[in-house]
């Protein structure tokens, strides 16, 4: 069986000026998926409204957590979503959160942030938090995710409540600095897990290499060290679902530069994903 993909264009958890360019990254990557097994999630036209939070544009990405949802439970075997920014990732980390899985948090953020903490009130810093049960009581899962199982990889900018977060759950991370194929698999087992699902925010790599990010941060990884680490880790552990996000091409003429890079990653998630429905 091929990889499944659900294509999110979610533009409204973004915090950016340009959190449109989401979409039309989004896009960009569709136009180069198997059309056969892949399907679009509708994104609401509006931009939604916090519903008495203080969680930006809340209500809309409630519509798309059901929607991605729903579409989930009709796809056989793992499925790798395409962002849209990382709160499309909050049904794909539900989707799993019963089964003996490792979350493996590709991101030069951790998303850690509550509503109370966040500086921008964008739910794409809060998405990993509220998957391990502390966010808006609207979106907060049933079943949360255990700090125990998560992996932070490449994180470079963290702001002061996520770091006390991150100390107090003693949460794994691999950082740039000595980061590889070994270092990542022997923090993988380390949380027991016997699946990983892995999560590529884009601005995880090295922005030198990969311009196509809204929140740009220096000193990431390089995409081959990601590509081969990440080959690396689903030869050791089964796929059970991944998203790529945060995509947010400054033109058509961009897009076209960095689609390659996407593709390889693409490319290493969708083999494993074959392994593992076969």
């Amino acid at each position: 069986m091929v990889a499944s993909f659900l294509v999110v264009p979610q533009w409204q958890g973004s915090g950016s000026s340009r959190a449109m360019r989401l979409v039309d990254g989004a896009e960009a990557i569709r136009g180069d998926l198997p059309s056969a097994t892949t399907r679009v999630v509708a994104v609401p036209l509006e931009s939604g409204d916090s519903q008495g939070t203080t969680v930006h544009r809340l209500s809309s990405i409630a519509l798309v957590r059901d929607r991605v949802t729903q579409a989930l439970a009709e796809n056989e075997g793992p499925t790798i979503l395409i962002g849209g920014d990382c709160g499309v990732e909050l049904a794909g980390l539900d989707n799993v959160s019963e089964r003996d899985v490792a979350v493996v948090w590709f991101d030069a953020h951790p998303d850690l942030n509550t509503p109370e903490s966040s500086p921008s009130h964008a739910f794409t810093g809060m998405v990993l938090r509220t998957a391990l049960g502390e966010g808006p009581a609207q979106l907060v899962p049933s079943t949360p995710l255990s700090p125990s199982r998560v992996v932070l990889v490449g994180a470079r900018s963290v702001d002061a409540a996520e770091d006390e977060y991150i100390a107090q759950n003693a949460v794994r991370s691999v950082g740039v600095d000595g980061f590889g194929a070994e270092a990542l698999i022997a923090a993988v087992e380390a949380t027991g897990a016997a699946s990983v699902y892995v999560h590529i925010d884009l601005d995880v790599l090295d922005p030198g290499e990969f311009t196509g990010i809204g929140y740009p941060e220096p000193f990431g990884l390089s995409a081959g060290d990601l590509v081969d680490a990440l080959k690396a880790l689903l030869a050791r552990f089964p796929l059970a679902g991944a998203g790529i996000t945060e995509f947010a091409p400054a033109s058509v003429d961009a897009a076209v530069d960095d689609l390659p890079t996407i593709l390889r990653i693409v490319g290493a998630l969708a083999a494993a994903s074959a392994e593992v429905a076969s």
